[in-house]
């Protein structure tokens, strides 16, 4: 009898474990489907994490080992950059044409480029972006930018050269319609380098975004050859500390550099200085010397169209040379313009300072134990700008930069996608693989 309760008693405690599994698995897994959440807006974040990384995490291709080339690792570092030196190993673009077939169906493409559809957070969800995103060529990189900026708060124009090729223009209008957030600028530039052109791209762009219905709270511009290295919750709580202050560079500039705004240039299919003089910017204003990559507020975009001096201003730089290098970073000095500096040097913010963008500058690279502000880059150079390799990516994530230029995966393709799986992984984790 004894032995019979016994045989009972641990039935019993069997079944009750296995109903527990049961339940626990079933609890775990319940809910969790990617499709159904992003579709009902039932997404239970923290429940799901694990789950949503999964289906959504974007592991680099091929044998390297992400984390270990941002630690620092220099035999994986090696191996990385002798692997771009093999053609045949080389990455394969996707085209402008394979681009328009896949967006045939945006679904499918969306769910097959593992795009976050979803907010993160409350707080992300509440403090939306603008960005705008000049770009003339190289169809893959500009989705995949536009993938790892990508969120549904967010709004992004995107201007495309004039004389870009039709087909690609026509990818990535076919790219923009699979997003309700996502669109190209209503007016397009022929952009002619060092010119204005480049800078009424994104002021177009700037335009469309505040006549959007999102509140977006700061504006960023990104070109083609730009990456992030902060998640879209880590560029939130980046924005958030500014206080309602712009980020850019802006310094006193050096004697050869007023040349560029001191003279006359002509535009032709490159700008041509001529002999005639200018005349002094509108109130006399300091000019400052900058970059074209800003981080400013949305009531300092509103100002470019409604405050008769930026008016005056940006009419008065429009026959400069390279003027996105000077324009920003003076009207950032101007006492009543929204979330600006003074003027007094001690103001002046190298573009190793600001947040907006990252640069490794090649007549600056160096032994930094000597004095020099950054290691050499470790991909090629173009225009005396560093297009970074595998070995320059863990500097690039200890900086506080929101982005940084110039990649290219047909020079390194390994720092882009570690770059993606690492940001990836720290959307959803925040904290470092």
């Amino acid at each position: 009898m004894k032995l019979r309760q016994l045989k009972l008693n641990q039935c019993l405690a069997c079944g009750c474990i296995f109903f527990f599994f049961i339940m626990i698995l079933k609890f775990t897994s319940s809910g969790c489907d990617l499709d159904t959440a992003i579709q009902t807006g039932d997404l239970n974040i923290e429940h799901c994490r694990d789950h949503y990384y999964k289906a959504l995490n974007l592991s680099a291709s091929g044998s390297k080992n992400c984390a270990k080339i941002i630690e620092g690792d220099l035999e994986e570092v090696r191996l990385a950059l002798i692997d771009n030196l093999d053609i045949k190993k080389r990455k394969v673009m996707t085209n402008d044409t394979e681009y328009i077939k896949l967006t045939k169906d945006c679904t499918t493409f969306k769910k097959m480029k593992k795009y976050v559809l979803f907010s993160m957070s409350n707080e992300e969800r509440n403090y939306p972006i603008a960005f705008s995103m000049v770009i003339h060529n190289d169809i893959e990189m500009f989705e995949r930018l536009l993938r790892s900026i990508y969120a549904p708060q967010n709004i992004y124009c995107v201007h495309v050269d004039r004389k870009s090729p039709d087909t690609f223009h026509q990818a990535v209008r076919a790219i923009a319609s699979c997003f309700d957030n996502v669109f190209v600028a209503s007016k397009l530039e022929s952009v002619v380098y060092a010119s204005w052109s480049r800078v009424q791209a994104d002021i177009n762009c700037m335009e469309d975004l505040l006549n959007s219905t999102v509140e977006w709270k700061y504006f960023i511009n990104t070109c083609g050859a730009d990456f992030p290295l902060k998640t879209n919750a880590e560029i939130v709580t980046a924005l958030k500390s500014l206080g309602g202050k712009n980020s850019m560079e802006s310094e006193a500039p050096t004697a050869p550099k007023k040349a560029r705004w001191e003279y006359h240039f002509e535009v032709k299919d490159y700008v041509v200085r001529t002999d005639v003089r200018k005349d002094p910017p509108p109130l006399n204003v300091p000019i400052y010397s900058g970059n074209a990559y800003i981080v400013i507020t949305r009531e300092f975009v509103k100002s470019l169209f409604v405050t008769d001096f930026a008016r005056d201003f940006m009419n008065w730089a429009k026959d400069t040379y390279s003027p996105d290098e000077f324009l920003w970073a003076s009207l950032h000095r101007v006492p009543w313009i929204p979330g600006s500096f003074p003027q007094h040097r001690k103001y002046d913010t190298s573009d190793l300072i600001a947040l907006a963008r990252l640069v490794k500058w090649g007549g600056h690279e160096g032994d930094i134990n000597h004095g020099a502000p950054y290691s050499e880059c470790t991909g090629k150079h173009r225009r005396d700008v560093c297009v970074y390799g595998s070995g320059d990516l863990q500097w690039l994530l200890q900086q506080h930069h929101l982005f940084a230029n110039k990649f290219d995966p047909k020079v390194d393709d390994h720092v882009i996608q570690c770059l993606e799986e690492h940001l990836r992984f720290r959307t959803f984790y925040g904290h470092f693989m």
